[in-house]
């Protein structure tokens, strides 16, 4: 009862201030509209990368879902995001690359790559994520911090 009294108007009614106060509680629930509007405009253009990719998985087009996913920008989109579409893609590359010889690294939140080991030696680009390498790169082992297996545990490299 408090609370009706508190968003009453001048004549006693209820209906303009309380719709009023609805709207702004909907806007900040659903359009993150949190102050950071580039931000928001980030998480959300992310979000539909990560759907996009699952409809294509769920289509059987793994690879297509990879490479919708690395278009993703994950670099000024919140951390929960960011950390969500990693998820997301570490279980595309698993699917994808079962059973074969793959290596996982990641600079930062949001920021990966799926390395293949190269005929000489070095490792070449499978799938990223929010990173700016294009498939077919080649790198150096030596130059890659962290790399990891990608079943978890130390790398095989």
């Amino acid at each position: 009862m408090t609370t009706m009294a508190m968003t009453a108007g001048q004549d006693g009614t209820f209906g303009h201030s309380l719709e009023a106060l609805v709207d702004r509680m909907m806007d900040a629930l659903f359009t993150r509209n949190f102050g950071d509007d580039a931000a928001s405009r980030c998480s959300d253009t992310l979000v539909r990368a990560v759907h996009a990719a699952r409809r294509l998985r769920q289509a059987g087009d793994v690879d297509g879902a990879l490479a919708a996913m690395a278009g993703a920008e994950t670099a000024r989109a919140d951390a929960g995001s960011a950390r969500w579409a990693h998820a997301e893609w570490l279980g595309l590359v698993k699917r994808r690359f079962r059973g074969q010889p793959v290596a996982v690294y990641s600079p930062g939140t949001g920021r990966a790559a799926a390395l293949v080991p190269d005929d000489g030696g070095a490792l070449r680009v499978a799938a990223t994520l929010g990173m700016a390498w294009a498939p077919g790169k080649t790198v150096s082992r030596r130059s890659l911090r962290g790399l990891r297996a990608l079943g978890g545990g130390d790398a095989w490299c």
